[in-house]
């Protein structure tokens, strides 16, 4: 199997954008389709944000609720 490398230079160069960018979409590609278990999928990804939000919410309630 040869080097993947020189390939996505040249494909990131014809596309006008950074290598490292073209490995990281790559990559992200991969783990959404089950290829990686490395890193969190793009709905993952979503979910964690998602909950991260509520979990702001609810500690803010509960400061509420516990001044009261």
């Amino acid at each position: 199997m040869s080097d993947p490398r020189p390939q996505i230079k040249t494909l990131a160069a014809e596309l006008g954008v950074h290598p490292e960018a073209m490995r990281g979409w790559i990559r992200q590609a991969e783990a959404d389709a089950g290829e990686r278990d490395d890193r969190l999928t793009t709905d993952e990804r979503a979910e964690l944000t998602v909950l991260r939000k509520e979990n702001v919410q609810l500690r803010r309630a509960n400061e509420v609720l516990r001044r009261q």
